[in-house]
């Protein structure tokens, strides 16, 4: 029997679904040119620069003490923190292995062969991935001005359509929808498709512009929000997100959860972390002053770029590839987004004050003829 029957035998979807491409790690770099990791900068992921929020590392220590044992399948620490930080109940939280795992999870529950989900074009490919998974229809709606184009997103569900995923900010192009157009878009929305707010940047938003999605709950019953801890708290690397819903949806999303889903480090990491209001804080202030230092560098360099709500921003460089290539050989780790359907951009994650200026030098050499 030869492999290619074996691999015959999934299904025509999940054979044709193209993997997610993670930004490249720093040793997979430092290993294929020879260089020492410490001599690297990766700027690809959206990760934390100042690292993982004390409060959470001390947790997490402290909870590996106890790693024979299974996690807490119910995740009550957190889900208790959660319901402290939100006025939600316990009955309406989903914890996920990141908030991957949480859109993956809204998937799973609703979307089947015959199905079909809507999304926007440039946004991030996970919603495309979680819908192929299940053997649904995605329907890509064309955006405006690299943002959501909610009129598009509108026309464009069907008699069949079950999910309609929104990044807000959105991933990878930083741009933001105003809460006034999303409680309108949810007014519209029939109360037969649930609309999922991926809002995994909402920390790194500036007051006036945060998200009141959490307040919709209650009145919109076909509103599910995400969010994670990979961002702002500084956590990516223990993989912990959650969702909050209506009561009846989340038990659903519940329901084809794995067991376990989430480590006890992962879990007691962010319980801890919620509360690091002083992290928050300066990861905040962090990021507003180096997402100006790399607009402001943009401009000297006279590159165009996307306004940016997020840990990152997206810069026209022309071709994007080559760029990218020519800042690895430097030891510049960014992200290219042509698989975004952005070939002359890449997409830079805001990093330290020294490691933006690098970038910026690497930049500036690696667009010289």
């Amino acid at each position: 029997m030869s492999s290619s029957y074996v691999c015959d035998l999934a299904p025509a979807h999940i054979r044709a679904i193209a993997p997610y491409q993670p930004g490249k790690p720093i040793a997979e770099l430092a290993r294929e040119l020879g260089l020492a990791e410490l001599s690297i900068v990766k700027l690809a992921s959206n990760e934390n620069p100042l690292g993982p929020s004390p409060r959470g590392l001390g947790a997490a220590q402290e909870a590996l003490q106890d790693a024979a044992r299974y996690p807490d399948g119910s995740g009550h620490e957190l889900k208790t923190a959660l319901v402290r930080q939100f006025g939600v109940r316990a009955e309406q939280i989903v914890l996920g292995s990141g908030s991957n795992d949480v859109l993956d999870l809204a998937a799973r529950a609703f979307l089947a062969p015959g199905r079909s989900a809507v999304y926007a074009q440039h946004a991030f490919a996970v919603y495309a991935l979680a819908t192929q998974a299940m053997g649904a229809v995605g329907i890509e709606a064309p955006a405006r001005n690299y943002g959501h184009d909610l009129a598009a997103m509108r026309a464009a569900v069907r008699e069949d359509t079950r999910i309609v995923f929104i990044a807000n900010p959105n991933n990878p192009t930083g741009t933001l929808l105003s809460n006034a157009d999303l409680e309108a878009f949810l007014r519209e929305m029939p109360a037969s498709v649930l609309v999922v707010l991926d809002e995994a940047y909402t920390e790194y938003l500036a007051e006036e512009s945060r998200s009141r999605a959490v307040e919709w709950l209650a009145r919109f019953p076909n509103l599910i929000v995400t969010r994670t801890f990979s961002k702002a708290y500084g956590l990516a690397g223990l993989r912990v997100g959650y969702a909050l819903a209506h009561a009846a949806v989340a038990d659903l999303m519940n329901r084809v959860r794995l067991p376990f889903n989430v480590t006890s480090p992962a879990l007691a990491a962010a319980a801890a972390a919620l509360g690091d209001t002083d992290f928050l804080a300066r990861s905040y202030a962090l990021n507003a002053a180096g997402r100006r230092q790399l607009t402001d560098g943009f401009g000297q360099l006279g590159l165009e770029y996307l306004p940016s709500y997020g840990n990152f921003v997206a810069v026209k460089v022309g071709d994007g590839m080559t760029v990218f290539h020519r800042l690895l050989r430097k030891g510049v780790i960014v992200r290219p987004v042509n698989n975004y359907g952005m070939p002359e951009y890449l997409r830079v994650s805001v990093g330290l004050a020294n490691e933006n200026q690098r970038f910026l030098e690497a930049l500036a050499e690696a667009l010289r003829p």
